[in-house]
């Protein structure tokens, strides 16, 4: 069934950039100092000839989402750039018209022919992994639902219900969602503001004491500094899951660090999320690291709001690791294993007990797998990607959406904040943080919330 509202695209184009990090950020075992930005302007038109613009952009990040493997690093990343161009290209041959979830939906079926493409051309040895299909997919699916909500000058997130949309979430889902639309799992306005979750990466500074030299660039660069400069209440704690004493110790000193700054600052209540990067043998390393660190800093253990994939991302590679068990203890959610409707599936079959949307991952695929996780009562969380500007108010606008989301990541501002310049002074209440938390009440114009800055 034809809208009015429906849109055709009239132009698709993706631009790169790199963008150089202030402090080298470890994760996955694996040290980052730059990224590589996709940018991505769509042009669209309604069947009743009204125009927009819309803006997509994401780091392909390449270490996360096409870990070591035969493939080096280098052209892992080239691969990705190279895919999310003709990715766009492909999008500016689509000939139909719809609302972007389908249009989206149908592009997503070239994905894999386009990526065997690239994987022939530069004559790589493994085929391209679907998480990094999704990250090089991602800016054109942001673009193309920012261009729709501002063709039709209204917030993207008032276009999902039944007066929008052709098909019910039974089309992309399951006959479990029969008769029900986007609509029912996101907010017409934002949450007001939302705390900020800080990263404290495996090679962060806790104290003075840890730095080899200053950076001297006017921003923090110890914990304690990044705490009574935002005014942080949420830390991410990176660990390395094949050390449980560091892992354990780690977690006990940034709590040590963290409290007398807290304290000091009168705050009495914080909170931790542990993010292993899929390295755990197992989960009886995760068990045992949740009884250590309560036997060391049962304080800390307390403060834990939620645990990120501690164990690989193939769910089916035996042996398999139920996380029924860690999951009684605190959620336990997907990240890297989560890439449609049948993982998630899985995971919560396995014992996860939440989700992690990306907006990585595309904003069609977060909606929907937002969506599941309502239905199926797990807990959720938005995580980030470092992304800059654009695509952290991307992101941020899904955690600000989505009912029971309580927190919104952001790590540029840490590792490479000339990636917000421009944004910072646009929207200052999502990028100058002083009371740990983001003022998300702007992100209410059309498209995904948000406008460029002025170039130059």
């Amino acid at each position: 069934m034809s809208k009015s509202t429906d849109i055709r695209l009239c132009h698709v184009d993706a631009r790169s950039r790199l963008l150089a990090y202030r402090a080298p950020m470890k994760f996955g075992g694996r040290v980052v100092t730059d990224a590589v930005l996709i940018d991505v302007v769509a042009e669209v038109e309604t069947r009743s000839g009204r125009r927009g613009r819309g803006l997509g952009s994401m780091p392909m990040s390449h270490i996360w989402a096409w870990p070591a493997g035969k493939v080096a690093p280098e052209d892992a990343l080239a691969a990705m750039v190279r895919l999310a161009q003709l990715l766009a290209e492909d999008a500016g041959r689509y000939a139909g018209c719809g609302h972007p979830l389908d249009i989206t939906r149908d592009l997503a079926a070239a994905h894999d022919r386009l990526a065997n493409e690239v994987v022939s051309a530069l004559g790589l040895v493994e085929p391209m992994p679907r998480l990094a299909q999704l990250v090089a997919a991602s800016p054109v699916e942001a673009a193309i639902h920012d261009a729709y909500g501002k063709a039709l000058g209204q917030n993207s997130y008032h276009l999902l219900s039944a007066e929008f949309v052709s098909r019910d979430l039974a089309a992309y889902l399951t006959a479990d969602f029969a008769g029900e639309y986007l609509d029912r799992y996101t907010l017409r306005q934002p949450k007001p503001q939302m705390p900020l979750y800080h990263l404290v990466g495996a090679l962060d500074p806790l104290t003075p004491a840890d730095l080899p030299a200053r950076i001297n660039d006017g921003l923090p660069e110890t914990l304690p500094e990044w705490i009574r400069f935002n005014g942080l209440t949420h830390l991410k704690i990176k660990l390395n899951g094949d050390d449980l004493a560091w892992d354990v110790e780690r977690v006990a000193a940034v709590d040590r660090v963290a409290s007398p700054v807290q304290a000091e600052r009168g705050v009495t209540r914080w909170h931790y999320s542990l993010d292993f990067n899929e390295r755990c043998p197992n989960v009886d390393y995760v068990l045992e690291f949740l009884a250590r660190l309560e036997s060391v800093a049962p304080l800390a253990l307390a403060r834990v709001q939620y645990i990120e994939q501690p164990t690989h991302r193939d769910l089916r590679r035996p042996p398999q690791n139920p996380m029924h068990a860690a999951a009684r203890i605190k959620p336990v959610v997907i990240d890297e294993s989560l890439v449609d409707l049948e993982s998630l599936l899985l995971a919560r079959e396995l014992g996860y007990s939440g989700v992690a949307l990306k907006a990585c991952k595309g904003h069609t695929e977060a909606l929907l797998m937002g969506a599941a996780a309502q239905k199926y009562g797990m807990f959720l969380c938005v995580q980030d990607l470092t992304c800059p500007g654009a695509s952290f108010l991307h992101s941020a606008t899904l955690a600000a959406r989505i009912p029971t989301v309580a927190a919104i990541e952001g790590n540029a501002r840490q590792y490479c904040p000339r990636g917000n310049d421009g944004w910072r002074e646009r929207y200052p209440t999502m990028f100058e943080i002083q009371d740990g938390t983001l003022g998300t009440h702007v992100l209410i114009e059309p498209g995904l919330g948000y406008t460029p800055p002025p170039e130059g």
